[in-house]
């Protein structure tokens, strides 16, 4: 039996490492995995065709948001007048558009930028755009949706050294903002610091990037991108390993790496108590990257040819450095060329203004609910768990088999239950006990778009 102590999972190493007596069964369980994943092992090695690679990267249909915040007009045009606001600030100076500029892509233009300390701060000013996809926010991932995102800046000594709670006795000497509150919450017109974080949200949120001619290309239109470009393209879904991180829409699969840049930022690794993943920082969005140089959470690449020569040159060698990297990628003058041409194509020609496409506006489509699968045994692969729902008896264990490439971690973070499994290498297991009834969500730390819901009955 597993046993878990002071949360964290003890785990089954490879099977050549597993103690004679259990030898069998594990052998068992990792023949079945395998027989049951080589389908799927087969057809990834398989590289997929053009058609099939433009489809990953379409637009979506409609922007998620949380059930106890919807997005209304009113509750947006008072989450943009707080985000231009400099009361926000102890001293009313700088507001959330001092550094998340729309002139500049929703970022300062600078390396690191600076607050009401006038000390340069640690890390780069992130893009706003699309970051209503992202499940986790700031470089680090240290706040788990847009509304949580919120309070940081404003706590910040150096950034907006306030606080809601004070922010909210400034702005109340305004009748006009009164009014705005009401209208925003109806069922709760009054000034709270939670209703301000949610106005700001919901007005994030509307920060969708718009069409560029890269999305005219998947959308059927050949002559959108020149030849240089979709050689770019290429390299980027081939060689170059790019969209190993950079994927979908937004150009992001929203995880934590190591790319091997110097210096003693530990990124993710504090955040989520795991060594694994020190010096890992969140895959920026590549969408209108023209507009937001400098590049990295340091603001440490000035320009896009220094960024592809800094993954040519792989980086600092060290043991977290992440396994999706490249390794001795070597591009000749005009590869390396076409391939910054196709980022550039990911971006407007003139200075970014949000989308206004009609499903920017659109409610989320009704859909079926998702059934779960009587199943004790989970795998990673390809950065989802399989099943991604599963139903358990109370008392049952789970049991999650890492059948990738690259070091994943499953993390509940409940009141009934605070589990971290730690670093999971391929072909670990990690056996979860569910000692009572409930629904849990588990998720990967390193990769948070991976979610496991489990039903415990």
């Amino acid at each position: 039996m597993v046993h878990v102590r002071s949360g964290l999972a003890m785990r089954h190493r490879p099977l050549a490492a597993v103690a004679a007596g259990a030898l069998l069964g594990f052998a068992a369980l990792a023949g079945l995995t395998w027989i049951a994943s080589r389908p799927q092992a087969e057809a990834q090695q398989r590289p997929p065709s053009l058609q099939a690679l433009k489809k990953t990267f379409a637009r979506p249909t409609f922007v998620p948001s949380p059930e106890d915040n919807p997005s209304t007009a009113a509750k947006i045009a008072l989450g943009r007048r707080l985000f231009e606001d400099t009361a926000l600030s102890s001293t009313g100076t700088i507001s959330c558009a001092s550094c998340h500029d729309a002139r500049l892509a929703f970022t300062d233009g600078e390396p690191t930028g600076r607050g009401v300390s006038g000390r340069r701060l640690v890390r780069h000013t992130p893009t706003l755009w699309n970051a209503a996809w992202s499940p986790l926010l700031f470089w680090d991932g240290r706040a788990v949706s847009l509304e949580d995102q919120a309070r940081f800046p404003t706590e910040h000594p150096d950034e907006m050294g306030s606080s809601f709670a004070a922010a909210i006795q400034r702005l109340r000497r305004h009748e006009s903002y009164v009014r705005d509150f009401a209208e925003a919450f109806p069922h709760d017109p009054v000034m709270t610091p939670a209703n301000l974080e949610k106005a700001l949200a919901a007005y994030e949120r509307t920060l969708v990037s718009p069409p560029t001619r890269f999305d005219r290309w998947i959308g059927g239109d050949s002559d959108a991108l020149s030849p240089s470009e979709r050689n770019g393209f290429t390299i980027f879904t081939g060689k170059g390993r790019c969209i190993n991180c950079h994927s979908g829409f937004a150009f992001t699969d929203h995880g934590f790496y190591d790319i091997g840049l110097p210096g003693g930022d530990r990124g993710r690794g504090p955040i989520v108590n795991l060594p694994a993943a020190d010096h890992a920082f969140k895959t920026p969005t590549l969408r209108e990257l023209a507009w937001t140089a400098p590049y990295m959470h340091d603001g440490s690449l000035a320009t896009l040819d220094d960024v592809v020569r800094h993954y040519e040159s792989g980086g600092v060698r060290r043991p977290t450095r992440s396994r999706d990297l490249p390794e001795g990628l070597t591009l000749a003058d005009e590869e390396r060329e076409d391939l910054i041409a196709f980022l550039l194509a990911l971006s407007s020609e003139s200075p970014p203004q949000p989308s206004a496409e009609p499903w920017v506006g659109a409610p989320r489509p009704a859909a079926a609910p998702p059934r779960p699968e009587d199943s004790t045994v989970v795998s990673q692969a390809d950065k989802r768990f399989a099943p991604a729902y599963v139903r358990l008896k109370a008392g049952q264990t789970l049991t999650v088999l890492n059948d990738d490439t690259r070091t994943h971690n499953v993390r509940i973070f409940d009141p009934r239950m605070d589990f971290n499994s730690g670093a999971q290498e391929p072909k670990e297991t990690v056996t979860i006990p569910f000692p009572r009834a409930g629904t849990f969500e588990a998720f990967c730390g390193i990769h948070p778009t991976m979610r496991l819901r489990v039903d415990v009955e």
